[in-house]
């Protein structure tokens, strides 16, 4: 059974930019809700996003979502990583390079964490539109706990460097 109001309110980003990008992402919430330890609290829409550093690549589909779950940071990462692989997501060749499916955790309440295996807040979510503008769909209000800023704030300093955010068409109903 789900956790429902018990748990820890966890902002996760979603991407993709190999093959059907958009079920990939719709694949990878529903495989981390079916798992009977998270809930869905909240869904941003899917946008088309231009690739950021290495830019030779087809664009993304991302989305972030909050969930309630039960599992440690260490587990949920766990957790993510096996999502990821049984997606067909191998180990990256290149660094931001293309991916069948990418799961990060952004924020974990307002826990700071800092590990050789994970960094939360995530260590570049305050530099990414693509990043923040799915944040800003569930709650704009969120603050980042490391920098003291909302998110709508840190979406509104990022210099306009060709991080292309679009909304996607079309878009699917998740909550």
């Amino acid at each position: 059974m789900a956790v429902v109001g018990a748990g820890h309110a966890v902002f996760i980003s979603v991407g993709s930019n190999l093959g059907d990008k958009l079920d990939n992402c719709l694949k990878g919430i529903r495989a981390l809700t079916d798992s009977g330890k998270s809930v869905l609290l909240g869904a941003s829409r899917f946008f088309r996003t231009a690739p950021v550093d290495y830019t030779d690549q087809d664009w993304f589909i991302n989305a972030a979502v909050k969930i309630r779950t039960s599992m440690e940071p260490l587990v949920l990462l766990d957790k993510l990583v096996a999502i990821q692989q049984q997606m067909g997501r191998k180990a990256d060749s290149v660094r931001f390079g293309p991916r069948v499916l990418d799961l990060d955790i952004l924020l974990y309440d307002d826990r700071i964490i800092r590990t050789p295996r994970l960094k939360i807040p995530h260590p570049r979510m305050h530099k990414r539109a693509f990043v923040l503008q799915p944040i800003c769909d569930i709650n704009p209000s969120i603050v980042h706990p490391v920098l003291g800023k909302t998110a709508a704030d840190l979406l509104g300093r990022i210099a306009d460097d060709g991080q292309r955010v679009i909304v996607l068409e079309n878009q699917p109903r998740l909550i």
